[in-house]
């Protein structure tokens, strides 16, 4: 729409005889803001005021008097709220400020805690490829140790069974009296809890402690053995005892050789 039905609606307007519909839509007209209608009236009303003082003071009669109030309040109706809309827009503005700021703040302490949570998994995962490594390492040397240990024609495999508080176990232990040797389990469970499996090896009266070790969850060890100091080993045993082992055993026998 134009602007030409108000330039022909202010005039009407600004001496008080606008009325009906052209009235109600004039002063939608003005509370949209309109700048031109709004200096237009501005301008009429200065100019009624000079005109006022140019002529003889008159009091007018109340109904007169109460007619112009009433059409002065609806005339500055619109520039109060021109005006009212200033800090409504610059509130709305700061309001647009905070809430970019603590958007911006929020997306980056994401960011931030993301960030955070990726560098302790790549953490985690490199202290696990580290002890992968260790892991593989440590039976290359043990697999290149038995491989030594095979060479030498006094080296024998000895075989365990499971005994009755194990029955599916079974285990081997490749020796060498002068070498010592390794002990490889499987099919034995896990020990439970606050206990450990301790390996013995029977070569004089008593048994004599050759370490603890705990299986895997699929039922797997492997124990180095240390070299016997008290004459060729007869038997080998394995038994549960309290974590840490023990000097003498104390607990259930879950695998032994042979006499």
């Amino acid at each position: 729409m134009t602007h030409e039905p108000y330039d022909t609606l202010a005039p009407v307007y600004a001496v008080g005889a606008l009325d009906g519909d052209d009235l109600v839509r004039f002063e939608a007209h003005l509370r949209d803001g309109c700048d031109v209608c709004e200096s237009y009236l501005r301008e009429t009303a200065e100019a009624l005021t000079t005109l006022g003082r140019d002529e003889p003071p008159a009091i007018p009669p109340a109904h007169v008097r109460d007619a112009l109030l009433r059409r002065v309040e609806t005339s500055a109706r619109p520039r109060t709220s021109r005006r009212r809309w200033i800090p409504w827009a610059v509130a709305t503005a700061a309001a647009a400020v905070l809430v970019a700021a603590f958007t911006g703040g929020l997306v980056a302490a994401r960011y931030e805690a993301r960030i955070g949570a990726m560098a302790r998994e790549t953490a985690h995962a490199r202290d696990a490829l580290q002890r992968e490594q260790r892991s593989l390492r440590e039976e290359i040397a043990a697999a290149r140790t038995v491989a030594e240990l095979l060479r030498d024609p006094d080296t024998r495999v000895v075989a365990l069974g499971g005994l009755a508080a194990a029955p599916g176990a079974s285990a081997r232990v490749v020796w060498n009296e002068k070498a010592g040797g390794r002990l490889y389990v499987s099919g034995l469970p896990p020990a439970p809890s606050g206990k450990t499996y301790e390996l013995w090896m029977i070569a004089g009266a008593a048994p004599r402690p050759a370490g603890t070790f705990d299986v895997d969850p699929a039922g797997r060890a492997a124990h180095p053995v240390p070299p016997a100091d008290d004459g060729p080993v007869k038997v080998f045993a394995v038994t549960v005892e309290p974590a840490g082992g023990v000097p003498a055993p104390t607990g259930p026998m879950v695998l032994a050789s042979a006499k």
